[in-house]
């Protein structure tokens, strides 16, 4: 399933929006079975964390991972890079991971870009091999980031950004690696302020929950179309209802108060309104993919603002009105049917939107790109149906973005944030 947005509605009086862009390539993440339960997330983000791991030629400081002495040469598109990595500790889940997503922020100055991996122990007792979880860079002018196809075998593959085990083949711990990468003989260094990665079981297709907290708490989110962007940019997958992952990533980046400069989209069109979400497309696009619904892709590019980002699972609503009453809105996932969903009236087969906060009897409260207009993003939806449709179509994937100083909420005692 592409993470683009495909509706099948009339948004406004005379237009009829129909598919985006390009038919889901073979490599395109199938759906995740409804409700998961089991989820741990672990994240290193300090020196003291990433002093847990395991060095070759990097080094921590400043609270972030740095090439220091290059552990050797890899050669890539022709051109020769040194390269040094860091190995996390070992993570036990205590149950068997049916999935995996790995995330990370970082700095890529010059030529410089990053390489993610994943490994674990599985079920049936072997070591997997490593497979990569993103080829990244912040710009897209020597290294363009990229998913990597074809890293199927007996123990599962990746899904554009998701490790899927095979039957019996399930993640009991894992591992992620981390490898920066300069022009050869450059001073340069790739930065890597965070590293992380969730795994989760699925089982199950999860019970309604009823509101617990944040009642009446609507966060100022701004508000960003994606619909006024169709047709702009192909080589990005050309704007409109391929967007949504962006434009959200947008607009929680602008509640923040950060995100591009002028001069960062001075490239856009000037005819194109809000050329943030241009700029935002550009940088989150996945070459493999050929699209910019990849989900790490979007948190790194938050990062780049000097925001910590990353791609969790949760089990409920009731754990969303938690960072809601933090002050931190969500980025969520998800699928589902014409008027499955009370407030939205198109289907899709894959979405992005953000959750900025509760009715006062706990109805979500959506800033959805998938709008006609900028004022018509906000929209206020079907609590049961929202809940239902998203841990069946996702397994309950969310974005979280907020400032540093910014306080997450206390974890559940499985912690998955």
């Amino acid at each position: 399933m592409e993470r683009r947005t495909v509706l099948r509605a009339t948004l406004a009086a005379g237009a009829s929006i129909g598919m985006a862009g390009a038919a889901a390539p073979a490599s395109a993440k199938p759906t995740p079975p409804p409700g998961p339960r089991n989820i741990v997330y672990k994240g290193w983000s300090s020196d003291a964390d990433f002093g847990t791991g395991a060095h070759l030629g990097t080094t921590a400081s400043g609270g972030a991972l740095r090439l220091t002495s290059a552990a050797g040469q890899f050669t890539y598109l022709g051109t020769s890079y040194d390269h040094a990595s860091w190995t996390s500790p070992v993570v036990t889940n205590g149950f068997g991971a049916t999935q995996a997503i790995a995330s990370w922020t970082a700095d890529t100055p010059g030529a410089t870009w990053v390489q993610t991996e994943l490994r674990g122990v599985t079920a049936a007792g072997n070591t997997t091999a490593w497979k990569i979880m993103g080829r990244w860079a912040a710009d897209d002018t020597s290294v363009q980031r990229t998913s990597v196809p074809g890293q199927t075998d007996a123990d599962g593959g990746i899904a554009i950004d998701t490790w899927t085990a095979a039957t019996g083949r399930e993640l009991t711990s894992w591992q992620v690696r981390v490898t920066l990468y300069r022009p050869a003989g450059s001073s340069l260094t790739p930065v890597v302020r965070s590293l992380g990665a969730v795994a989760s079981a699925v089982s199950g297709a999860g019970t309604a929950t009823s509101p617990a907290a944040a009642q009446g708490i609507t966060l100022n989110v701004p508000q960003y179309s994606q619909e006024i962007h169709a047709g702009q940019y192909p080589q990005y997958n050309g704007g409109g209802e391929a967007w949504c992952s962006p434009t959200s990533t947008s607009m929680v980046t602008a509640y923040w108060g950060t995100g591009p400069t002028p001069a960062d989209y001075a490239w856009v069109d000037p005819g194109y309104a809000d050329p943030w979400v241009d700029h935002a497309a550009r940088s989150t696009y996945d070459l493999n993919y050929n699209g910019t619904g990849n989900w790490p892709f979007n948190t790194a590019y938050a990062g780049r603002f000097g925001l910590d980002g990353f791609v969790t699972r949760l089990r409920s609503l009731n754990e969303a009105e938690k960072f809601i009453a933090a002050g931190i809105p969500l980025v969520f996932s998800l699928s589902f049917g014409k008027n499955e969903i009370p407030g939205l009236s198109y289907s899709t087969n894959g979405h992005l939107l953000v959750l900025a906060g509760f009715s006062a009897t706990g109805q979500p409260v959506l800033n959805d790109p998938a709008s006609a207009t900028d004022a018509a993003v906000r929209k206020t939806v079907g609590r049961a149906q929202f809940e239902a449709a998203w841990l069946r179509s996702s397994g309950g994937v969310v974005y979280v973005i907020k400032q540093p100083g910014v306080a997450l909420p206390p974890a559940p005692s499985q912690a998955n944030w």
